[in-house]
């Protein structure tokens, strides 16, 4: 049963052989009851990704016929745009599921009572149970999507781990974290066997320069079918490699986004912000810009509980140093929010110099987590305006929530990100308003 927040859907029943475990709030233990996949879920994954022999990918249908992963793609690409009697787009933030080997994989970080029945499957379950209730138009995987220390086969650790998404037809979209490769595939290899898969969005890297790590792409939302923004891109979103590991000897810790990632985002930030300001139907200020990758940047420290909302567990785990990746975005002028992964215990939103800086949780069971603190995910949800004749016009306002996997799968922490004309402190908002 899913709890009727903001955009939730009204249908979670998944034919699953249903397994219980704990959780804890604040009093006493809470049952609560997680679906797994074990019947129809996961007899889907196996027939579309081939987990049972070899790790090639087998794209097929629910008939049968093979899918062609292009196809899909394109067919995925076509439907990024508003929906036109809501004027809703909503994207779905999924942070370090670490999936490794599927029902043999333990989980961490849970109740005893809990470890005999948890494994990978746990985070499939509620994944699916989460797209479900949300509905959302475009699901992103912000990195960390396997563990590679664990997984013994990359290609099929992948195929599982991004199997719902495809089984559901949903468009897709995937970055890196720091433990994608360190399977048997090769940080790029893993990043092209991703752009192969169906309905994903992801790409490998623009065309047409040199640039340092996989996965940077944008992606485009046009307005309503039918409406005089169908043809500009309302709503930008911009995916970043954030690397893995520093190559420099004398910079220990993790990778950092590099001045060539840097240059190609201020390039596409400003041929967005042309285009959108420019005939026909030109606007008179750039189109609301979100980004997401996986480490997060060093300002993510210059929040405390006054200042943000969410918690705060663990301390930042960000590069070593500051490349400036954040003043350069908010030099760009669009980027209203940035989304990442990395620090599970970290859920928190705070706003700096004029952009929300946000952390989703983390959101697998075979990740470190915690023991009676649910694994979630992050909502994020833009709405047109309308004119005063009744038509959809640019984004009005972004808001977000997160959704926990407990019985309910509650909503916590809504919040409005960004909303036309408003410069104002943070505010919180009431779900589904």
């Amino acid at each position: 049963m899913a709890s009727q927040g903001a955009g939730a859907g009204d249908d979670d029943d998944d034919d699953g052989e249903e397994v219980t475990a704990w959780t804890r709030k604040k009093g006493p233990a809470v049952r609560s009851s997680m679906r797994r996949p074990w019947d129809r879920d996961e007899a889907m994954m196996s027939a579309m990704v081939g987990t049972k022999g070899s790790s090639s990918p087998r794209w097929l249908g629910f008939g049968g016929a093979r899918c062609n992963a292009a196809a899909a793609a394109a067919a995925a690409a076509e439907r990024l745009r508003f929906r036109g009697r809501s004027g809703e787009f909503k994207v779905l933030q999924v942070a370090d599921m670490h999936y490794a080997n599927g029902r043999t994989t333990e989980c961490l970080d849970v109740f005893a009572s809990q470890m005999a029945t948890c494994s990978d499957l746990n985070t499939t379950a509620f994944l699916f149970r989460v797209i479900r209730a949300e509905n959302p138009d475009l699901v992103v995987f912000t990195g960390d999507n396997i563990f590679g220390f664990d997984a013994t086969d990359a290609a099929k650790s992948l195929n599982a781990s991004f199997a719902p998404a495809v089984a559901l037809k949903l468009p897709w979209a995937a970055v890196l974290g720091n433990h994608d490769q360190e399977s048997t595939l090769s940080r790029e290899g893993v990043m092209r066997h991703i752009v192969g898969m169906p309905y994903t969005l992801s790409r490998l890297n623009p065309g047409g320069m040199e640039i340092d790590g996989f996965g940077n792409y944008n992606l485009e939302v046009h307005g309503p079918e039918g409406s005089v923004l169908a043809n500009k891109s309302v709503l930008n979103l911009y995916f970043v490699d954030s690397g893995d590991y520093s190559t420099v000897p004398s910079i220990p810790g993790y990778g950092w986004i590099k001045p060539s990632q840097q240059l190609w985002f201020q390039r596409t930030s400003l041929e967005n912000q042309r285009k959108y300001m420019s005939e026909p139907h030109a606007q008179k200020e750039p189109a609301p810009g979100l980004v997401y990758f996986h480490i997060p940047l060093p300002e993510y420290s210059s929040f405390d509980a006054s200042n943000f909302t969410g918690v705060k567990q663990e301390g930042i785990s960000s590069a070593s140093i500051n490349s400036g990746f954040f003043s350069t975005m908010v030099e760009a002028g669009d980027v209203k929010a940035v989304f990442t992964g990395h620090d599970h215990l970290n859920d928190f939103c705070g706003k700096l110099t004029g952009i929300y800086l946000c952390y989703a949780g983390g959101f697998g069971y075979h990740a470190y987590g915690k023991a009676g603190w649910s694994r979630r995910a992050r909502v994020v949800s833009a709405y047109l305006e309308k004119t005063e004749e009744g038509q959809w016009d640019g984004v009005k306002s972004i808001k977000t929530w997160k959704r926990l996997d407990d019985e309910y799968l509650s909503t916590i922490d809504s919040q409005v990100l960004w909303s036309k004309g408003y410069n104002g402190r943070r505010r919180k908002i009431p779900v589904g308003s």
